[in-house]
């Protein structure tokens, strides 16, 4: 691609990839050799956070630039408003023309947020209120209950056979894309691929599964840590994770590993169409998830939780262009700043009111100034059943070697992640910290008002209501639909 052209953008979007499970974080079991090679011809950033430990408001706070407390959208529900700037926007501004393939997760009738075209689209309802997707014998495999342990090990989640649908469409996205430039097109490619793997279900096929039974460890830390904090300690026993069947444990872990392994494989398929074309070294890739899964660290389980192994995202961003080959980045940063970056990589105007900085900077030179300090929430309301019937509104700070989780009507905890990255020793009620608890707690609250969120969440849930009802009345068509049926889920056993 001649040097005067724009540059192309391919974003790739999983769901629920733990951080430390890929080769190029130092997993010696994790078979990842597609985002190793990434990371190998790019940047790997090490402290990168995601905005909330939960899907949707993750999502949408990438996509505007913005955390959940300033957009408004904290739950899986939460409809992202459609006047809501987004990082897709400022490029279709500047002159792209934004796709998406796969998974958006956005909720109500804006099903675009920004992007021109849409291909594959969601396996689960655009609107609350209505029946949700049926996973057959995997039914709440996929979220926070004891099922999710219990029905893992060998068979086949119908969100894998939709990632197969997505990456063929991203590569037909990019064969199109070639034959238009052969055509004479000078219009860039600008490729969102959003997968959903590894999401559970912990379910894999049994080669994916059999390529790693035997291999996986245990969780480092698979124990709680004590004393342990009251809400984690609830969420805990809401949850029934005591006691879990070390069988159990061992077969979901192995299954994700064998869902990373295969998503990375389509990843790989991506990356090969887009090297055929001839323009790789001329796109600016970007590999980051929504959030992170715990795997059974500290005993727990999927997302939910402002611990590091449910907050921290792979991020690596490859352009040979401009970045250097084979660095790292030891910067605090979050999805936010992954927005800003691509705006600004691609020469867009920056979005009025996104919170993130652009990392184009850092990533090209480690010396770059930069203020190591990010947020992430959590707030919910007691209407998901695996809340149990608990609201809760929960922030952390990350600044330096300093992590704060809050947690409104309960104590703070406080750690040293240089020194303790398992977050096993809360420092909160050590007088040694005092000060910089008071510092971070401070930090944490300013602008972050958890009595005014909890009211707000109230409010749009009463208005929900009444959408939930019109959609059971009418029921509006669904557009961007994968079709999932029952069927296409299926368990086996682990050989033994």
């Amino acid at each position: 691609m001649p040097s005067t052209q724009r540059p192309n953008l391919l974003f790739l979007f999983s769901d629920q990839h733990a951080r430390r499970i890929a080769g190029c974080y130092g997993d010696k079991v994790a078979e990842t050799p597609n985002l190793d090679a990434l990371a190998a011809s790019g940047v790997t950033f090490d402290n990168a956070y995601c905005p909330s430990p939960l899907c949707v408001p993750s999502r949408m706070a990438m996509l505007t630039g913005r955390h959940p407390y300033a957009q408004e959208c904290w739950t899986n529900d939460d409809y992202l408003r459609s006047d809501a700037a987004t990082w897709l926007h400022a490029l279709g501004a500047g002159g792209y023309r934004p796709l998406l393939a796969g998974r958006l997760h956005s909720m109500g009738p804006d099903q675009l947020h920004g992007y021109a075209e849409r291909t594959v689209g969601d396996h689960s309802p655009n609107w609350g209120g209505v029946p949700r997707h049926d996973l057959g014998v995997l039914d709440r495999a996929n979220d926070p209950w004891p099922e999710s342990l219990a029905q893992s090990g060998v068979g086949q989640s119908a969100y894998q056979v939709k990632d197969f649908d997505t990456a063929k469409a991203a590569c037909e996205a990019i064969r199109a894309h070639a034959r238009a430039r052969a055509q004479g097109s000078d219009a860039p490619l600008c490729l969102t691929v959003g997968f959903l793997l590894p999401h559970p279900p912990y379910v894999a096929w049994r080669e994916d599964y059999e390529r790693f039974a035997g291999r996986v460890p245990p969780p480092q830390h698979g124990s709680p840590p004590v004393p342990t904090h009251a809400w984690e300690r609830w969420w805990r026993d809401d949850r029934q994770l005591h006691d879990i069947d070390p069988v159990a444990v061992e077969r979901a872990r192995t299954a994700y590993y064998a869902l990373t392994y295969r998503l990375d494989c389509l990843i790989g398929q991506v990356l090969a169409a887009l090297k055929a074309t001839g323009e790789m070294d001329d796109t600016l890739i970007v590999y980051t998830t929504d959030h992170g899964d715990q795997l059974g660290e500290r005993g727990l389980w999927w997302k939910h939780t402002l611990l590091e192994d449910s907050l921290r995202v792979p991020l690596i961003m490859r352009w040979p262009a401009r970045l250097p080959a084979g660095q790292r980045r030891a910067q605090v940063c979050n999805l936010v700043d992954v927005a800003a970056t691509m705006v600004e990589a691609l020469h867009a105007e920056p979005l009025p009111h996104a919170q993130g900085r652009s990392l184009l900077g850092v990533a090209m030179d480690a010396g770059v100034s930069w203020l190591d300090v990010t947020f992430s929430e959590h707030c919910t309301d007691t209407v998901p059943a695996w809340t149990g019937g608990r609201s809760v509104q929960q922030r952390m700070v990350r600044e330096g070697k300093y992590k704060l989780i809050y947690t409104h009507g309960d104590a703070p905890m406080l750690f040293d992640l240089d020194r303790d990255p398992a977050e096993r020793h809360d420092l909160a009620s050590d007088l040694a910290h005092g000060g910089t608890r008071e510092r971070l707690l401070a930090k944490v609250l300013d602008g972050w008002d958890p009595e005014r969120i909890a009211a707000t969440i109230a409010a749009r849930r009463r208005e929900k209501k009444v959408i939930d009802a019109w959609a059971r009345h009418v029921r509006p068509e669904d557009s961007f639909r994968w079709s999932l049926t029952p069927e296409l889920n299926r368990l086996e056993r682990a050989a033994s």
